[in-house]
Formats: structure tokens, C-alpha cells, sequence
């Protein structure tokens, strides 16, 4: 009897505790911080920014490059200078001196249009991430309803075994009154007390649980938020459309298939890219340069004390690679299996998506079906309940009929409870391949 007594009062001192500051975090509220916080959008989002750069004009190829040049040399020779006539003359410490500086442009003027197929893949590269973005923040949308519908399934199955715990401890308060006055047998008041302490332990549980669950949340949000908060438990289901236009959105919106459809893009500029290979490149380059020359105590009396030059030089040069030994023609032939390996892939993920689908949708119906069957035995095991507890006051009854009756409509309110939530999140998986989870209101 203490240690019932004692897991009463711990069952007491939780639910009290949880009653104070409980904040509500709202079903929009919780998609705003794990958008701004989830670590696997933050990814993707840096991801995405890295594909912007590539795109840049400057990452193309389809601009000049220019580059300045200078330097200086310094040189003292000892020189000996002999004529053909004559004698022969020789200087210590010749100094020489030598500048330079130059400004150079060069740009391919021509490269086998090479770089126009570079930065059209580079854009559908661009595209393909930003769908990759947006496979991760569906996928994130999809795991943070499920763990947040995990909560409210939890805190509401938590409230009916609150409901079942307040009726056993009324049940063995009865028992004991009854068994004081002599009105019922020991035996009824020790199974009133089993009951209570299992609904005890059962309700401690489901405490834990559902604050496992609440931790589980704050990875997804990306925040570390006590798990003294509490959820909406309310759910609305949106009007489906019917299978065939479902389908066919799914074709048009699924996000694994319009990647794929852009691996394709990407693999068609790859082989128009190795083919460029087989075409001439035509160069253009100009520079101007500065040179200046200075002499000191040279051997030879004519040859010039300084010199300076400066000028434009302009210039083209083509360049053909007639035979690089069949390496392009390989690239190109590798180029078109790829390609070709994406176009199977393609067909692949449609037929596995139709499947999935398929199976999605028929579990819809199913779980709707259920979901109504359900509410209708939970009527009907709670009016079961509200005369079975009648007839127990009126002792027509045992306590064993009563604590099945008690087990009934706790069974009834709980099947209900996971109906609802289970029938919300394959309705969230049908948006999702659909691709329209994002543009639903929950």
C-alpha cells in the first residue's frame, strides 16, 4: 500500500509540475524556427549559394584576362673588350641596369563553343540544387510534423491515461471504504490497488516518453527548448483530389523526378561539352610594354650608354589538336552512357513513385475508414463504460467487469487517437510526393 501511495504522489508531483509555464508551440511556429534553424537546411542553403557563385559571369570563361609584369636586374662584370686591330681594352666594375614593366590582355576568341554549353550546365547545375534544397525542406517538413504529431498523439493518449489513473483511484477508494464497513472482500481492494499502481506506472511512462519525444523535436528545430511545452493537438485533413489528378501532379511536381529530369540536361551539355574538344581554339592577346637599358664603364666605347623602348604588340594564334590520341572520342562516348544511365534511372524512379503512390493512397482511404470506425467505438465503449459504472455502484456488477469495461474505452479512445495522427501523416506523404507538401495549411 506505501509504495502505491508513494507512486501516486509521484504521479501527482509530475503532473502538477508540468502544469506551470507551459508554453504552446503552435504547428506554424514550430515551421518557422526549424526553417530558420534546421542544420540540414542551413546545408542546403549553403549549398545552393555555392551553386549561385558557379554561375557567376566570372566562373564562365567569357571574360579576358589581364595581368601586369615588371622587374628590375642589376649586373657588375668585370670586361675585356679585344678588337680585331688593335689592343685590347679591359674594364673593371661594368655596371648594367635593366626595367621592365608590361600590361598584358589575352581572350579566347573562339574555344569550340566549349564555354556556352559549360555555363548552360552550370545553370541547370544551379536548378538541380536548388530542387535538392527543396528535397531537403520537404523532407525536414515531413520529419518535424511526424515528431510533432508524435507529441500530440503522445500528450493526448497521456491525458486519457490521467482520466483512466482518476478512475482507479476513485475504484480503490470505494474498495476501501467497502472493505472498512465490511461491504466488499480483501480481494477487491488488493485488485483495486494493483490497478492503480499499474495506471500509475503506465502514466510515468508515458511521461518519459513523450519527453524523449519533445527532445527528439528540438534536433529537428535546430533549438534546445525545455520540454515543458506542449502542442496542438487538433488536426484537419485537406481535401484530397482524386487518384488520377494526384498522379498526374506527382509527374509534374515530385522533386526526385525533376532532379532526375535535370541530371538529364546536365549530361546532355556534358557530351556537347567533350565535343567541343574536336573544334579549333582562336586566342587574342595584346600587351604594352616599357624596357629601359642603362651602362656604366663599359669595355666597349660604341656600344650605347642607354636604350628605352616601349610599344603595342597585338597578336592571334589558332590552335587545332587534330589527334589526342582518341581521348575526346572517349570522353564523348562515356558522356553518352551517362546520359543514357540517367534516362534508365528516370524511368526507374517514375515507375517506383507510381508504386508508392499507389500504395500511399489505398493506406489513405484505409486509415480514414479506420479513423471513422473508430470514432464510432469510442461512442459506443463510452456510453458501455457510463452503464457499466452505474450498474458497479449499484454493486450489479463485479470489479473485474468494471476495470474491462474501464480497458475498453481506454483501448477505444487510444485506437482513436493513433487513427487520427497515423491518417495525418500518410496524408503528408501523399503531399509529399506530390509535390506539394509545402503549400498545404496544416
Amino acid at each position: 500500500m506505501k509504495i502505491i501511495k508513494n507512486t501516486i504522489l509521484v504521479v501527482g508531483f509530475l503532473s502538477t509540475l508540468q502544469g506551470f509555464s507551459q508554453e504552446i508551440l503552435t504547428k506554424k511556429e514550430a515551421l518557422e524556427i526549424t526553417l530558420e534553424n534546421n542544420f540540414g537546411i542551413k546545408i542546403a542553403n549553403n549549398n545552393l549559394e555555392v551553386a549561385k557563385n558557379n554561375t557567376s559571369i566570372y566562373n564562365t570563361g567569357f571574360l579576358p584576362t589581364a595581368s601586369i609584369s615588371s622587374g628590375a636586374n642589376y649586373s657588375n662584370n668585370n670586361q675585356t673588350n679585344t678588337p680585331q686591330q688593335g689592343d685590347a681594352t679591359s674594364t673593371t666594375g661594368a655596371v648594367t641596369k635593366s626595367y621592365n614593366a608590361s600590361i598584358g590582355l589575352n581572350y579566347t576568341l573562339f574555344d569550340g563553343l566549349g564555354r556556352k554549353y559549360n555555363y548552360q550546365q552550370l545553370k541547370e547545375t544551379y536548378n538541380l540544387t536548388e530542387l535538392q534544397a527543396r528535397e531537403t525542406i520537404e523532407n525536414t517538413y515531413l520529419q518535424l510534423f511526424t515528431s510533432y504529431f508524435q507529441i500530440a498523439r503522445l500528450s493526448e493518449n497521456k491525458t486519457n491515461l490521467n482520466e483512466a489513473l482518476s478512475i482507479s483511484k476513485q475504484r480503490l477508494l470505494r474498495a476501501k471504504y467497502q472493505y472498512e464497513y465490511g461491504q466488499s472482500t480483501k480481494l477487491e481492494l488488493l485488485n483495486a490497488e494493483v490497478d492503480v499502481n499499474n495506471d500509475s506506472i503506465t502514466l510515468v511512462n508515458a511521461n518519459q516518453e513523450l519527453s524523449n519525444a519533445k527532445r527528439s523535436l528540438n534536433i529537428i528545430l535546430g533549438v534546445e527548448k525545455e520540454v515543458a511545452f506542449i502542442v496542438e493537438t487538433e488536426v484537419s485533413f485537406n481535401k484530397m483530389m482524386n487518384f488520377q489528378d494526384l498522379k498526374q501532379k506527382t509527374i509534374s511536381n515530385n522533386s526526385t523526378l525533376k532532379q532526375n529530369e535535370k541530371n538529364i540536361a546536365i549530361s546532355e551539355f556534358n557530351i556537347k561539352i567533350n565535343k567541343a574538344n574536336y573544334l579549333p581554339t582562336l586566342d587574342f592577346n595584346t600587351s604594352y610594354g616599357w624596357n629601359q637599358n642603362d651602362n656604366e664603364n663599359l669595355a666597349n666605347a660604341f656600344q650605347p650608354k642607354s636604350t628605352s623602348s616601349n610599344g603595342l604588340n597585338a597578336g592571334l594564334s589558332l590552335s587545332w589538336n587534330l589527334f589526342d590520341g582518341g581521348s575526346t572520342k572517349t570522353s564523348v562516348a562515356n558522356s553518352k552512357i551517362l546520359l543514357e544511365n540517367q534516362q534508365i534511372l528516370l524511368e526507374q524512379q517514375k515507375i517506383t513513385i507510381d508504386n508508392n503512390l499507389k500504395n500511399t493512397w489505398e493506406n489513405y482511404q484505409n486509415q480514414l475508414f479506420i479513423l471513422s470506425a473508430q470514432e464510432k467505438n469510442v461512442l459506443t465503449t463510452q456510453n458501455n463504460f457510463e452503464r457499466t459504472q452505474e450498474r458497479y455502484n449499484l454493486g450489479q456488477i463485479t470489479s473485474i467487469e468494471f476495470r474491462q469495461a474501464q480497458i475498453n474505452l481506454l483501448n477505444s479512445k487510444t485506437a482513436l487517437n493513433n487513427a487520427k495522427f497515423d491518417a495525418k501523416l500518410i496524408e503528408l506523404q501523399l503531399l509529399q510526393l506530390s509535390g506539394d507538401i509545402l503549400n498545404v495549411k496544416l
